[in-house]
């Protein structure tokens, strides 16, 4: 976490949950299964006393969200700097190529699933995430445009990425369902606003100008609905997604 981000999710006068105590963090399965990291949760189990407990609420060794987040929030204080650059870069190109709000909100949350939650499916996941917040062709969008990244589409200039020859290896093969899925959405009405997304979809962006989230505001303000209990608050059906972002090393 940069300090410029730490100054734009300053600390406030609330207690800190389990102040005083050493706090432990399990890690969720999900992000290690896989790897080399040896399931420690019997010897953290052994070193519970009433001085050490599991981490539960905030972490203070992250920045604080405000008690009723907003999306911004997330960016500011949550996400990894490469997705906060992603998003906003892809969301600005298109606002200045005079894409309609629909698609530039769809940019800037294509790949939200990316920043602090998980990154398998993410399109799947994003969509999950942004439905009941932003109309009904922005979260069709934001889901199927991982499977489109995928087919290339001459008659807008769409090819297949030479990005994941690098990222997957030339030899990878794209798993039916994301086929299927590009198919299904090649037949949709809202299949070019999806489409449109995989051109505004750049990885590589260095000569590309800083975006600053408030250039953004005006769009995200006609077109998510923003609760005012705040996001994971507000009994959605996705409300729980958000609050893990909010509380990531929660033990239960």
């Amino acid at each position: 976490m940069t300090a410029a981000t730490d100054d734009l999710c300053p600390n406030d006068d609330r207690a800190w949950p389990q102040e005083g105590r050493e706090r432990l963090i399990y890690p969720s399965p999900v992000g290690w299964k896989g790897t080399d990291f040896v399931d420690n949760e019997g010897e953290l189990l052994k070193l519970l006393n009433p001085k050490t407990v599991f981490m539960m609420g905030d972490n203070p060794a992250l920045p604080r969200m405000p008690e009723r987040p907003r999306l911004m929030d997330f960016f500011r204080c949550r996400f990894g700097d490469i997705t906060v650059r992603h998003l906003l870069v892809s969301a600005k190109r298109a606002l200045d190529d005079g894409l309609p709000e629909k698609v530039v909100l769809a940019c800037l949350l294509h790949d939200i699933s990316n920043g602090c939650l998980i990154r398998c499916d993410h399109g799947y996941w994003s969509a999950q995430l942004v439905e009941p917040y932003v109309d009904p062709e922005v979260a069709f969008a934001v889901k199927y445009h991982q499977a489109l990244r995928y087919v290339p589409d001459e008659s807008v200039g769409y090819a297949y990425p030479e990005s994941y020859h690098a990222f997957f290896g030339p030899d990878y093969q794209v798993p039916d369902y994301l086929l299927r899925d590009a198919e299904y959405a090649k037949n949709h009405k809202w299949y070019m606003t999806a489409r449109q997304m995989t051109l505004y979809d750049t990885y590589f962006f260095d000569d590309f100008p800083v975006v600053v989230p408030e250039e953004l505001e005006d769009v995200i303000g006609r077109n998510f609905r923003e609760p005012e209990e705040g996001l994971g608050f507000d009994g959605s059906p996705t409300a729980h997604m958000w609050r893990t972002m909010i509380w990531p090393n929660n033990f239960l």
